[in-house]
């Protein structure tokens, strides 16, 4: 069995997209009909996420810390009870490509580390966008770490004992544990998502935080006021 985990936090608008994309995944031909379960897990939602990820199919958990590593890794130790031997990680405001699981287990490896892209910028100046057009690498071997974008295997998962309790940067840890370890890790361009650069972001850190820190320093630059309203939009690391 294969498991797609998201944690999400009040998604009511983009939890619908979301899972659609993760059960349209799950049905790809070169699963050979393998089980597919998707996890959503409510991190202190007050909204309709629940009931709109239930009525596509997602199997719901809940747990109330709004903490991203407690709600990443409640769905994992749900997966793994019912027997995931992949454990395939995802956000909320994430749309997943059609063959994105295939993608990840044609890697061969303990750990995939797979690209972003992002489809709308509003909010954000032009320079912002150009800046990650020109600096972000979209090519096999990078070294991105993404929670929207990310699998490993039960075993290897188990090895490092999962995420730890970080409200950003779980992934990271994650993923520095495992090649502390020596797993086998696929930086690879293949399984590919589409996700937010929204201003109303949920972690403290992470992919939203880097687009500030951007835009401050291109505002700097420039001599010219930064958008103070940019705020952390999702998962991401480099190592």
């Amino acid at each position: 069995m294969l498991a797609v985990i998201i944690p999400a936090h009040n998604e009511a608008q983009l939890i619908e997209q979301c899972v659609r994309s993760a059960l349209g995944a799950s049905q790809h031909p070169g699963l050979a009909g393998e089980e597919v379960r998707v996890y959503v897990v409510l991190d202190s939602c007050t909204d309709d996420t629940g009931r709109i990820a239930r009525s596509l199919g997602a199997e719901i958990l809940h747990v109330q810390i709004r903490n991203v590593g407690v709600a990443r890794a409640t769905g994992a130790s749900a997966a793994l009870a019912h027997g995931a031997r992949w454990l395939a990680f995802s956000d909320a405001d994430t749309v997943v490509a059609a063959d994105w699981l295939i993608q990840q287990l044609r890697c061969g490896t303990d750990v995939v580390c797979g690209v972003i892209s992002v489809s709308d910028w509003t909010g954000h100046c032009p320079a912002v966008r150009e800046n990650f057009v020109a600096t972000y690498r979209d090519a096999d071997g990078h070294r991105h770490i993404h929670g929207a974008n990310l699998g490993v295997s039960a075993i290897a998962y188990r090895s490092v004992g999962g995420f730890q309790p970080r409200v950003s940067n779980e992934d990271v840890a994650l993923v520095e544990a495992l090649i502390a370890r020596g797993a086998s890790i696929a930086w690879s361009a293949a399984p590919r998502v589409v996700t937010s650069a929204r201003l109303d972001s949920r972690a403290p850190a992470g992919f939203g935080a880097t687009l500030r820190a951007v835009s401050e320093r291109l505002a700097a630059a420039a001599g010219t006021p930064g958008d103070m309203q940019l705020q952390s939009s999702g998962a991401e690391g480099q190592v």
